[in-house]
């Protein structure tokens, strides 16, 4: 009975992944000058000196400070990087826990922890664990709010909505447009409230989102400082939109860096065709520094879309398929390596396009938190794909997407891996 209880523990049952993580980790040292790592780290350096932005009028809202926060401990000790990507290494250890303790408050052990592997063997998370991104750190608390919220809504305990409030506040901090998924959900939530007669869900799903702008309020208060802005979460949206408004045929709305250089990713003579459609706006609209710059990109973005309806909408679909496959990308030579990205997900948006028809049919009869965060995904999924986004975005939100499929499979599929005896038999003469 001992021995039973501690292979139940998913500390220990998952032990083995936190050490694959660390070896990773170890195997691929950062040096902090990958990607955005450098922007992180400098808006660490910045909190470490007493500030976030530059002040008006080169104001910098590049990223949340969510994640900056925390790396400046580790600057401010003088750590090296690596301690950062152990760092990441731990939080999707502690997501995996984290993700199994919640569908043990609604499937049995089998379920949760076949389900809870899957997400242990996620791969296309891997390749976050040894680089200085966000990604580890919106996992862990992608399903830190999914626990929250379960205990929430299905215990009379207030600690819990406070608890999720936290959790989702941070996540908006850490990713921005969690920040607006939080207002569209709660303007949602309100008039559910209303319409529903106060139904004491809705109370509380408005209770931790209440909880999660309180945790956001001090940035919001120092963004409008700044920029005169309400909910003013980031000034790259507008560099997102331009690129999501493409009107250019064989360019499918992903982020392109400016200014463009030859890229070995990228086909012969791209840089040429991005100078003849971009340069002008772009050389236009760098005259303006900050938020203002910001502004002029999302007028041009407007512009493009209300002059191109339908290209933009090609291009949503465009990035639809980035966010779940990794593909299209303008004028980049798609390489076999992204065909390993199609089982995992493959997996999950089948299930999901099953549980979707099951959902529809049973939307009353679902649990109460199992529906207010499919609705928080959907919203985030929704907003992803107006936006220039890549495969990332879809892996963070997967916690949630296995937490769903495992609950409506959990009651509606019933799956028996031998055959019946009478099938075996009416069978025998095909054996002959």
């Amino acid at each position: 009975m001992r021995n039973l209880k501690i292979t139940k523990n998913p500390f220990l049952l998952f032990l083995p992944f936190l050490i694959l993580y660390i070896i990773i980790v170890l195997i691929f040292p950062t040096n902090g000058n990958f990607g955005d790592e450098n922007r992180y780290l400098m808006f660490a350096h910045h909190i470490l000196n007493g500030y976030y932005s530059p002040p008006p009028p080169n104001i910098d809202l590049g990223n949340v400070p969510g994640f900056p926060l925390i790396l400046a401990l580790f600057v401010g000790l003088h750590l090296p990087l690596i301690s950062i990507t152990i760092l990441n290494a731990f939080l999707f250890y502690f997501s995996i826990i984290l993700l199994f303790k919640s569908l043990r408050l609604l499937v049995p052990f089998k379920i949760a922890f076949v389900v809870s592997l899957f997400w242990a063997l996620f791969f296309n998370l891997y390749e976050y664990l040894p680089i200085i991104y966000t990604e580890s750190l919106t996992a862990f608390l992608v399903t830190l709010l999914i626990f929250y919220s379960l205990k929430a809504f299905n215990s009379g305990q207030k600690k819990y909505l406070i608890f999720a409030g936290l959790s989702l506040g941070y996540l908006a901090l850490t990713k921005a447009i969690f920040g607006y998924v939080m207002m569209f959900l709660f303007v949602s939530l309100f008039l559910l409230w209303i319409a529903k007669r106060k139904s004491v869900n809705y109370r509380k799903g408005m209770v931790i989102l209440l909880f999660a702008f309180v945790v956001t309020l001090p940035y919001l208060i120092y963004s409008y400082h700044l920029t005169g802005k309400f909910f003013y979460w980031g000034s790259n949206g507008g560099n997102n939109l331009y690129w999501m408004s493409t009107p250019y045929q064989g360019e499918y709305g992903n982020w392109i860096e400016y200014p463009f250089t030859a890229n070995q990713k990228r086909i012969t003579g791209s840089k040429k065709i991005l100078q003849e459609n971009h340069e002008k706006d772009f050389i236009d609209v760098l005259k303006y520094p900050g938020v203002k710059k910001d502004e002029e990109l999302k007028k041009l973005a407007i512009i493009n879309i209300r002059s191109h309806p339908i290209k933009f909408l090609e291009n949503c679909f465009s990035n639809a398929g980035r966010i779940v496959f990794n593909y299209p990308f303008s004028y980049q030579l798609e390489k076999p390596s992204k065909l390993f990205r199609l089982p995992l997900n493959g997996i999950i948006i089948v299930l999901s396009l099953f549980c979707l028809i099951v959902t529809f049919l049973n939307w009353r009869k679902m649990l109460f938190p199992v529906r207010f965060l499919l609705f928080f995904t959907f919203l985030y999924l929704g907003g992803s794909i107006l936006g220039s986004a890549e495969t990332r975005m879809f892996t963070m939100i997967v916690p949630v997407l296995l937490v769903w499929i495992a609950y409506i499979l959990d009651r509606t599929v019933k799956i028996n891996f031998k055959l019946k005896e009478e099938q075996v038999n009416s069978l025998d003469h095909l054996k002959n």
